[in-house]
């Protein structure tokens, strides 16, 4: 049975938008909505989690559960490159990493324990070396019960048993039995938890001790995903494919915006064609980011229709989004998130029709991966067309063009 290891390091976006400021978490803290988006509180520190406050709760009902608390601008820009900077060095140990979000991350151990001693205690310390004492490490059998035993690192740490938990084979569903449903946070729609608490369900074991059928009517597919989670099934792993620093920055002397901002993007784009990473292909997705002069982080994504390598079409797709920004900015970043085919590419004069809608039919599942990840484009496959059970007459499978 596979391993897995969950590195969790609580409350990263909030670590990276207070910088050197940390006495702040000391109050109670929490990442100010984003320009433009939703208009609900991020990470809380642990002070205005004691009144209540929850990453994803409306503004409003943040500041009414706790009227002393202080809102950080969030720094996006900050946040993705530290932890890009921890994922790659856990990449250098030789791990396949899977990771949605700032803070947590996964990979199968089984590959890794005979090149650091043999095994998991000994990969674990070595992952520890090369992340710091911030990190918290756990190790399972599933994905959400590793997460589970991250959480619980730190507890187990106090009491003497080393800086991670390892939940060995055959004890996950007594391991996770006695923990909180709120641990299903971030996997289930948000005020799924708190629904399950006010129902009268605090545990995972309670909730794993539900009828199915009672499950499914009350809550849904959700609510039959969480009682999965809660009985240690899970996913396999999804690793991302390591990709090249292809990006560039510029610190403005003075804050800039409007034509100044124009200005810089444009030698920015040079910039980005010139890099010696590209190798002449062409960009698909693209990410603006900017350091606001009043502090916090912004950025942006641009999808393009058509992977391209000229800077004029490049501006024109680019430009637009520095009118969203909120505020003058004091640095300026451009960040190639999906690379295309070579630039110098020129289509052949004769195809015929099948080709050439193949061609495009391709380039659309490529750009509509780009924008929405690798499951924005499924086919539907025929498994049992005379099952009496509609879920399992057909399954979602990653479509590839021919």
């Amino acid at each position: 049975m596979f391993v897995i290891v969950c590195i969790l390091i609580p409350r990263f976006s909030l670590l990276a938008a207070v910088g050197a400021r940390r006495e702040a978490l000391l109050r109670p803290v929490a990442l100010a909505p984003e320009p433009g988006g939703v208009q609900a509180v991020g990470e809380a520190s642990g002070p205005a989690e004691a009144f209540g406050v929850r990453p994803g709760m409306a503004l409003g009902e943040a500041l009414a559960r706790c009227p002393e608390l202080i809102l950080v601008a969030p720094d996006a820009e900050r946040t993705e490159s530290r932890w890009e900077e921890l994922l790659r060095r856990l990449e250098g140990l030789g791990a396949a990493v899977e990771s949605a979000s700032p803070g947590v991350a996964f990979f199968e151990a089984d590959g890794l324990r005979g090149l650091w001693g043999g095994h998991l205690e000994g990969l674990v310390r070595r992952v520890r070396r090369a992340l710091g004492a911030s990190a918290r490490i756990g190790a399972a059998p599933s994905r959400f019960a590793s997460y589970a035993a991250a959480t619980e690192a730190r507890a187990r740490a106090g009491r003497g048993r080393g800086g991670g938990a390892i939940v060995p084979p055959g004890a996950v569903r007594a391991f996770l039995a006695p923990l909180p449903v709120t641990l299903l946070h971030g996997h289930l729609p948000v005020d799924m938890p708190g629904e399950m608490e006010r129902l009268g369900i605090r545990t995972l074991g309670e909730l794993g001790a539900l009828p199915a059928g009672d499950v499914a009517d009350r809550f849904g597919a959700p609510g039959l995903r969480a009682r999965q989670l809660a009985g240690g099934d899970d996913r396999p792993l999804r690793p991302r494919r390591p990709a090249e620093d292809v990006s560039e920055s510029l610190e403005l002397p003075e804050a800039a915006s409007g034509t100044q901002l124009a200005q810089v993007l444009s030698l920015l784009i040079g910039r980005l064609l010139a890099h010696p990473a590209r190798r002449g292909r062409s960009f698909r997705a693209m990410r603006v980011t900017a350091r606001l002069a009043a502090g916090g982080g912004w950025r942006t994504d641009v999808t393009l229709r058509r992977a391209s390598a000229e800077p004029e079409r490049l501006r024109l797709a680019l430009l637009p989004k520095l009118d969203e920004l909120p505020r003058p900015a004091s640095r300026l970043g451009l960040r190639a998130l999906a690379l295309g085919p070579s630039g110098h590419d020129q289509p052949t004069l004769s195809r015929s029709p099948g080709e050439r809608r193949r061609e495009r039919l391709g380039e659309a599942v490529r750009q509509a991966r780009a924008a929405g990840g690798r499951d924005a484009v499924l086919r539907v496959l025929d498994v049992d067309p005379r099952s009496r059970i509609p879920e399992r007459r057909t399954m979602l499978t990653p479509f590839e063009p021919e």
